[in-house]
């Protein structure tokens, strides 16, 4: 009986379909429909048909001679492959129904089998909407956090909430404490797609300003789940400041006078409270002075700038805060300190007046709250000492001058002052510079010049006439002399006379005329150019010797007066020619002869 059974079914015809085919809407569905007839007999028909509210409409009746299309919704839009599948284009949402394949097989059988067709539409990225606003820590309800879009879908979607990167579980109704709550609506357009809005609802803390809330729409495709998220955002979150911390910027011990500081109030409360700053006064507090006439509430920003502090600068501010939601107060205090240097003097001992050979201490005091350092400098900036005291001794005229003492407060970057002191050595006047000899020509104008060193100031007297200038440079005195070149200036020369009430000293001015100098040069020139001709006639004569062209001995003193000979003593003539002409050289310029002691 069990082999005959097995027989039996092993006779009859076998359809096999896939349970669901899922396509896009506006693609091409394709509905296989695969049968096996034993000993691969032919079919005798085959039917297509869906199922429409338990009613069967056909779409297809295939038979081995022809294949009958019915007249129905689908008609334009059906096709039948070359094994009979069913292919349905541009598929519409109204397209999800159930479609059956039957086969006729005559003998074999009837079998039929039916595959589920979906058809969908993936959503768009959800869109998510921060609540406007602030939300406020102290609202005893639940606020809206933000709203999350998914649009154009089919099926509608799931939507979740998430924070921080972890779901957010939907609070059980009627709990009085639940902290989470979300809405959920679905809106069906015309053509079939949805769109679905969730708003997400919660209790909110001042952590909650640094969390990042995001919502994800979950749909299912080919049996899988699929996700899409939206970006991440912020909240806006309102919270009363808790602590509140007050600081002196750059530095609350290294601000010196001159300087702009900024007293810095923080509270941590969201939004920014209201800041007052206050100075404390002998036994009370009150509002800063310099600020009465400006802004004594700063809304928004807890910064006030004190411009050019000195040190009436000094002393304890309060920085006190007000919340407006739950009008609280918080207050803190921090110590300025205006580092300053004053009374910076030098002192001179002795203080009477200074002669040459004399000796001096400056001594330099200042007042400050920090150490102090003292440098002296010289007037040209050249750093001569360190310490309070400064000692010259031996003075001269020379030492004069301004000496600067430098005072700074190593501890305080910048803070420095300076005392310039002047210190004048008393002594007759001398002479340091004077314009002698001086090379001049008849008739030229020239400028005499004489310098001197003198204090008390020293008068110049000059024993020719001309048009002088004086310059004064502290105890340096200039005087130039603008005259005109005559012969008796440059027999006589010229004196300067320099006096004050300790002394007179004077010095002469030699003048010399240019052309005379010139002729000399060139009387030296003559005489070293002969000195170098007789080198050369020497070396040559020498030469010649060593080759053997001059004998020696008496022969030689004959060979002298062949003809031959005359050539050197014709050589010797020009030299004595020259020697002439050098003699000439030595005349004056005039034709007179010089003394021989002059030559």
């Amino acid at each position: 009986l069990t082999s005959l059974l097995c027989c039996a079914a092993a006779s009859k015809v076998e359809v096999s379909m896939p349970a669901v085919v899922e396509v896009e809407r506006g693609g091409t569905a394709r509905i296989e429909c695969n049968f096996h007839i034993p000993d691969n007999g032919p079919y005798t028909y085959i039917d297509w048909f869906y199922i429409d509210r338990d009613n069967e409409v056909r779409l297809f009746h295939i038979t081995s001679n022809e294949t009958v299309e019915e007249n129905t919704d689908y008609r334009g839009r059906l096709s039948l492959g070359e094994d009979k599948a069913l292919s349905i284009s541009e598929v519409l949402l109204g397209d999800s129904k159930t479609f059956v394949c039957r086969v006729g097989a005559g003998s074999y059988g009837v079998i039929e089998k039916q595959t589920k067709l979906l058809v969908y539409k993936l959503p768009e990225a959800p869109e998510i909407r921060a609540s406007s606003g602030g939300i406020s820590v102290q609202n005893s309800d639940k606020s809206e956090i933000a709203q999350c879009v998914s649009r154009n879908s089919y099926p509608p979607p799931n939507i979740t909430w998430h924070k921080n990167g972890e779901q957010l579980e939907q609070s059980l109704p009627g709990v009085p404490a639940a902290e989470v709550r979300m809405t959920f609506t679905q809106t069906r357009r015309p053509v079939g797609l949805y769109t679905v809005t969730s708003t997400l609802l919660a209790l909110v803390t001042r952590q909650d300003s640094h969390s990042r809330f995001h919502c994800a729409v979950h749909y299912h495709l080919h049996g899988q789940v699929h996700t899409m998220e939206s970006p991440r955002i912020n909240v806006t979150v309102f919270y009363p400041a808790e602590h509140i911390k007050m600081r002196v910027m750059p530095s609350p011990t290294l601000v010196k006078e001159g300087d702009d500081v900024q007293l810095v109030c923080e509270a941590d409360g969201n939004p920014e409270p209201v800041y007052t700053f206050y100075k404390k006064e002998v036994g009370t507090w009150a509002p800063p002075p310099w600020q009465t006439s400006h802004v004594l509430a700063v809304v928004g920003s807890g910064v006030l700038n004190l411009y050019d502090v000195d040190k009436n600068s000094s002393g304890l501010y309060r920085c006190q805060v007000l919340d407006l939601d739950d009008m609280t107060v918080l207050e803190e205090e921090v110590e300025l300190t205006v580092n300053y240097i004053e009374g910076v003097n030098v002192s001179m001992e002795p203080s009477s007046a200074l002669h040459e050979g004399d000796s001096v201490r400056l001594t330099c005091d200042a007042h400050s709250p920090v150490y102090l350092d003292y440098h002296w400098r010289d007037e040209k900036g050249r750093k001569i000492a360190e310490g309070n005291q400064l000692f010259l001794s031996n003075l001269t005229l020379e030492t004069s001058g301004n000496f600067i003492c430098k005072v700074v407060a190593p501890s305080v970057p910048g803070l420095e002052q300076s005392e310039q002191v002047a210190v004048a050595v008393e002594g007759k006047p001398r002479i340091v510079a004077i314009s002698s000899p001086l090379y001049v020509q008849q008739n030229e104008v020239v400028n005499l010049t004489c310098k001197a060193i003198a204090h008390p100031r020293p008068s110049v007297h000059w024993s020719v006439n001309g048009t002088a200038h004086n310059y004064v440079d502290n105890q340096h005195f200039t005087s130039n002399l603008t005259v005109r070149v005559n012969q008796d200036l440059l027999q006589t020369g010229a004196r300067c006379r320099v006096s004050n009430t300790l002394g007179v000293t004077e010095q002469h001015i030699q003048l010399l005329d240019q052309k005379t100098t010139e002729s000399k040069g060139v009387i030296i020139v003559a005489i070293i150019v002969a000195i170098l001709v007789v080198a050369v006639l020497g070396s040559v004569i020498y030469f010649l010797h060593k080759k053997g062209k001059i004998p020696c001995g008496r022969a030689g003193k004959q060979d002298i007066t062949k003809p031959e000979a005359r050539k050197d003593k014709s050589l010797v003539e020009v030299k004595s020619d020259k020697l002439s002409e050098e003699a000439g050289l030595l005349q004056g310029a005039n034709g007179e002869k010089r003394p021989a002691a002059d030559q």
